[in-house]
């Protein structure tokens, strides 16, 4: 049978039998349209499809495919770091290694199968190989290329402030001088921002297949993979900001988002230390803790931003409790100095709330309080040092749009004293509200969950309540033989 008869569709279905898997029907519906447009010789492709939906391993067959039907073809693979370039160029090394169809594209020299770039069996004597990995952020002067895939090259480290989106463009742009005339380049991704990449105005052309996890009937288009309740605990888990972006392909904005603060679930409970075999157990409200995270951003002098630190716990069914919120203050009237002052403070409530480890954001003026902290905490907690870099209205939106939209985020009593549920009311992004509580919050909750006994050497405390049950077990083999 002629190589041109095998259609990419069947390609794929034996490589799922060789693999002793199915082949769902959106997997076939993606096959055929890249058969069908690469038939029609459409260069300019656009597939996007929701998370998990295993968009890049059909592309990397898809590859395959095309590399054995014309040996002689140069496909570059772009993304957003080298690592998951070269990701979909092994796997479709493996594939070349392991199909019934191309196990004689192998070639015989090592040196021509490496990790990130490889070269089949071929006529043509080219300079190039048959399929290149590269990082977004890599050198690509003087390769060349029948086709580029631009895989997942829009993703939060590089879209998510507007000088990265506007360097992704630049680079992407680039791409015109590698593209042989004629060439294919083929975009495959999610949307990561409300300006995306993937927009209509900037991929001018592009003929698009769009496959969003749910059908227009609300159905999930893979059933066998999401059933109802997975498509559930998604939403709850990403919020649904992130749901209708990453699984319904909606380029949201984040300048249309604001918190619901009638989506708090208010509770006066204290936390209720016991024991039970020798070990401790905290409970808040009827529901044993399994987690804890604490956050501190710190901030000193009058005016500016706050100082404030949150505790925040994580229950057995889920839900979270910000335990406590505190905006610290210091005495210009005590002998110690405002730093001293505020980590005693900090130091307080850790070891109040059994708290087993804190993070420090060591941006600006932090760089210098992991010493004092870990002085005055003297082994009762791990201080954990931070350094953050993402914007913040992205960290708080991404941190309370799941837990509020499920309802699952539970504030104490002693937290409306603070200014908290007025910055979450007046909160929007990018405007000039105080945003200090959200942003600690947002940092703890991030955080979630921590349930290592994290004791510094040479410091005894009892068994932490949030520690692993651990067993050692007997054991019949020699590890050194």
């Amino acid at each position: 049978m002629n190589k041109k008869d095998i259609a990419f569709p069947l390609f794929l279905a034996v490589w799922n039998r060789v693999q002793k898997q199915g082949t769902p029907a959106v997997h076939l519906r993606i096959a055929h349209w890249l058969m069908a447009r690469w038939r029609r010789q459409d260069v300019r492709l656009l597939l996007m499809a929701f998370r998990s939906c295993g968009k890049s391993t059909i592309v990397g067959l898809f590859a395959a495919w095309l590399l054995w039907r014309n040996p002689d073809l140069r496909i570059l693979v772009l993304a957003a770091d080298g690592m998951l370039a070269a990701k979909m160029v092994r796997n479709t090394k493996r594939i070349i290694e392991r199909h019934p169809l191309t196990k004689q594209m192998r070639p015989e020299k090592p040196d021509q199968w490496a990790a990130d770039r490889f070269t089949v069996r071929r006529d043509g004597e080219l300079r190039d190989p048959s399929m290149l990995a590269f990082g977004i952020g890599s050198n690509i002067t003087g390769s060349r290329a029948d086709v580029i895939i631009c895989d997942d090259v829009e993703v939060p480290n590089t879209c998510d402030t507007y000088e990265k989106r506007e360097n992704l463009r630049e680079r992407l742009a680039e791409l015109s001088f590698v593209l042989v005339p004629g060439g294919t380049q083929i975009y495959v991704g999610t949307p990561h921002a409300y300006e995306t990449i993937y927009d209509p105005a900037y991929l001018e052309g592009y003929k698009d297949l769009r496959v969003p996890l749910l059908n227009k009937d609300g159905t999930s288009v893979w059933p066998d993979r999401f059933t109802d309740g997975d498509i559930d605990r998604l939403r709850r888990a990403g919020g649904p900001r992130r749901f209708a972006a990453q699984m319904m392909l909606e380029a949201v904005s984040i300048t249309d988002s604001r918190l619901d603060c009638e989506a708090l679930q208010w509770y006066g409970d204290e936390i209720v230390y016991s024991e039970a075999q020798g070990r401790p157990i905290l409970t808040l409200g009827g529901k044993r803790l399994l987690s804890c995270s604490a956050w501190w951003d710190p901030a000193f002098g009058q005016g500016g931003d706050g100082s404030v630190v949150a505790v925040v716990f994580g229950d057995e069914a889920g839900g979270y409790w910000v335990h406590r919120l505190l905006y610290l203050k210091s005495d210009s009237r005590k002998a110690e100095d405002e730093a001293t002052q505020q980590c005693r403070a900090v130091v307080d409530v850790c070891r109040e709330f059994y708290v087993p480890s804190l993070t420090l954001e060591i941006n600006g003026i932090g760089r210098f309080l992991p010493a004092i902290l870990r002085r005055e905490a003297a082994g009762h907690f791990a201080v954990v040092e931070y350094s953050n870099s993402r914007p913040k209205d992205l960290r708080i939106l991404e941190a309370f749009d799941g837990v509020l939209a499920a309802r699952a985020l539970r504030v104490h009593g002693s937290v409306k004293a603070t200014p908290f549920a007025d910055e979450m009311r007046e909160w929007r992004p990018g405007g000039n509200n105080r945003d200090d509580g959200l942003d600690a919050v947002a940092g703890a909750l991030a955080q979630q969950p921590v349930r290592v006994d994290s004791t510094p050497r040479g410091v005894r405390r009892p068994v932490m309540w949030n520690a692993q049950n651990w067993h050692a077990a007997k054991t019949n083999f020699n590890v050194m033989e």
